[in-house]
């Protein structure tokens, strides 16, 4: 039997690793690309922050081909609702003619979002298979650690309180969490970048780097092991102040 191919919606966090998990693991389907957003100014995903290289270094190590999309991101070309779906629009219409007619997402409960994603696929003649909806999200969030994930916490929201900017996504991480959060940051209460698990062929090489504060989020900058090896490096070159 032919599987059904899939272009995943990729924002290398713990959800959509563990909606590629799972569809790994399916007779159905196969994940032929992962695709996802960066902005054109900053050269990070949409609203993680995360820088660009690790997403392609991620990828690598997953071995699926990763597809980006350049969104607009300044003043004088803002990226709108209207300009966000034309973009993927003709992104999506390229996969058809490519012979892939179905997208992957690892949304969990968000009925308006679910529905907003099928009606635009629909429109364009694709449809979309959500792994884990409606999967409890205590139980989710324990299973994709127990599994072997690992990753740290990108971007949190204000709400959810410092210091969690940078966390490991763990047993303590959820422990820790304020009663009102969930545990999978499904309503956007943060975000993760995932470096490991068992979709990997090997780590990628992650460190935290500075914690700062946008907008009333807290966003840790991830760097790469090579980035951060370069950085040390230009810092050592600079001669000392006499």
């Amino acid at each position: 039997m032919t599987k059904i191919p899939v272009v995943l919606s990729w924002s290398g966090g713990k959800d959509c690793a563990m909606a590629l998990y799972e569809l790994s693991r399916s007779a159905d389907y196969q994940v032929v690309a992962l695709l996802t957003t960066v902005s054109e100014e900053y050269k990070r995903i949409s609203h993680h922050g995360m820088r660009e290289e690790l997403l392609e270094l991620q990828a690598q190590a997953i071995g699926i081909r990763l597809d980006k999309i350049y969104l607009p991101s300044n003043n004088s070309h803002p990226c709108t609702n209207a300009v966000y779906e034309q973009i993927m629009g003709d992104a999506m219409r390229r996969y058809i003619r490519q012979g892939v007619d179905t997208g992957g997402f690892g949304d969990l409960f968000l009925e308006d979002l679910r529905a907003w994603r099928e009606k635009n696929l629909a429109a364009i003649g694709m449809r979309a298979v959500f792994p884990l909806w409606k999967r409890p999200t205590s139980e989710l969030a324990r299973e994709i650690i127990n599994l072997g994930f690992k990753g740290y916490l990108s971007c949190v929201e204000g709400k959810v309180g410092p210091g969690f900017a940078g966390r490991s996504f763990d047993a303590e991480l959820l422990a820790d969490l304020p009663a009102t959060i969930d545990p999978c940051g499904e309503n956007g209460e943060f975000h993760t970048f995932v470096y490991a698990g068992p979709i990997f062929s090997q780590p990628v090489g992650t460190q935290v780097g500075q914690i700062v504060v946008r907008d009333g989020r807290y966003y840790a900058d991830l760097l790469s092991a090579e980035a951060l090896q370069q950085k040390q490096a230009d810092a050592s070159a600079i001669p000392p102040v006499r």
